[in-house]
């Protein structure tokens, strides 16, 4: 598959409002490999293979281990993931499959008993971030970097 166009050349000013969305997640209170989670498991879903090949690079730099990676997609069949953990997986998949039922009471709630207000904010804009980046890799056909 051959890239469609560099959105970042032909559009710069909504790469630019991309990557501000980027620079604002760097300051937010989820760790690393939290951010990768959501990333890699967004990606999973919407079949984003540029996005998913950078963000388990970038988590096994982080220090998360391949065995969490490779289970990562059946992540409710396993102990390896922390509870905190598991409510931002729920809160990937769910935001990620908006169209299914949405962000659910019972989620959210989840969420309100171990996470601020504040936070659960952030975590749904790392959501919505990676959503928008795994949308323009697929539409543009971005090619894995090698």
């Amino acid at each position: 598959m051959t890239t469609r166009f560099n959105i970042a050349k032909v559009d710069a000013t909504a790469y630019k409002a991309m990557m501000g969305l980027e620079t604002y997640l760097n300051d937010i209170f989820l760790n690393p490999i939290q951010k990768e989670l959501i990333k890699i498991r967004a990606s999973q879903i919407n079949g984003c293979a540029f996005c998913l090949d950078m963000h388990t690079k970038d988590a096994l730099k982080y220090g998360e281990t391949p065995q969490r990676i490779f289970l990562l997609n059946a992540w409710r069949e396993t102990d390896l993931f922390t509870t905190e953990e598991q409510i931002l997986l729920e809160m990937t998949e769910e935001i990620t499959l908006i169209h299914q039922k949405g962000l659910t009471e019972s989620t959210f709630q989840k969420a309100k008993e171990i996470f601020e207000e504040k936070e659960i904010a952030q975590i749904i804009m790392a959501i919505i971030t990676i959503n928008a980046w795994n949308r323009i890799g697929i539409s543009t056909h971005l090619e894995l970097l090698k």
